[in-house]
């Protein structure tokens, strides 16, 4: 069963569940095996760091066919917190992945430059910036970043795992104060979003020419010049998926992609 989702990240440590911590796993699958009566394992499209937020967040469970799955929406609604919803259920063929079988993941990050800082309204999904930033010098520099390339420098490294990554969009617009970073990829390595915001950031407020980010390709360990933006500007906002007869090849491609050699 496939379901979309959304949460505001602010009080929760980040998607994974983790001992003694409020995690959006652990209360959606302890929710959902209380509400059904059966042990529910999810299985997500993409792991949100702590006090980020998700608008478009897809996972997927192996339920009994028991399940009645239209009602299963409003059955979670009475039972889990009001920072977590979900918004549909529905049954897809056995090859669906959620994680594996996602063609792209498509995440926004919000800043605010004005003076006053961030709308006391937006405070929990927009960073405020102390100053002015140049969209056009934004634009320029990330245009420079896009294709396949080692993000290595911008991701924190997992053992195991490779950095390598098809950066398919990163545009940045502006409305009154608000910038709002569009940035869209097969898939993102850890804190990788996060990291391009913030070596942008630098380049939109002058500190950085427009070629620095993407000078910093070529490196081969994580680099200490970046700054991680705030988590709560980033929301996952999108994850698309091959039609159901493509499923199964898809999720074979992207296994064969993820896993590192072993020698």
């Amino acid at each position: 069963m496939r379901l979309d989702l959304a949460y505001d990240g602010t009080e929760f440590s980040g998607w994974a569940r983790q001992p003694a911590r409020r995690t959006v796993c652990g209360v959606l699958e302890d929710t959902m095996s209380t509400v059904l009566r059966e042990d529910v394992n999810l299985t997500v499209a993409g792991r949100t760091d702590a006090g980020v937020h998700a608008a478009g967040q897809v996972a997927h469970a192996d339920l009994s066919a028991a399940v009645d799955v239209a009602a299963l929406p409003r059955r979670l609604a009475r039972a889990l917190p009001a920072d977590v919803r979900v918004f549909s259920a529905r049954v897809v063929p056995s090859a669906f992945d959620a994680r594996f079988s996602a063609l792209r993941r498509h995440y926004e990050y919000r800043v605010s430059d004005a003076a006053f800082g961030a709308h006391p309204l937006r405070r929990w999904d927009t960073l405020a910036w102390p100053r002015p930033l140049d969209v056009d010098a934004l634009n320029a520099a990330s245009a420079l970043l896009l294709g396949e390339r080692d993000f290595c420098a911008f991701c924190k490294r997992r053992e195991g795992a490779t950095t390598i990554r098809e950066l398919q969009r990163l545009a940045w617009e502006r409305s009154g104060d608000v910038l709002t970073a569009h940035v869209s990829a097969d898939a993102f390595c850890h804190s990788m979003v996060r990291s391009l915001v913030g070596a942008l950031l630098a380049v939109g407020e002058g500190r950085k020419p427009v070629s620095w980010p993407a000078s910093l390709l070529t490196s081969t360990t994580r680099s200490s010049a970046v700054a991680v933006a705030p988590a709560h500007g980033l929301s996952l906002v999108r994850v698309d998926y091959p039609d159901d007869a493509d499923l199964a090849a898809r999720a074979l491609v992207t296994r064969n992609v993820r896993v590192a050699p072993t020698s």
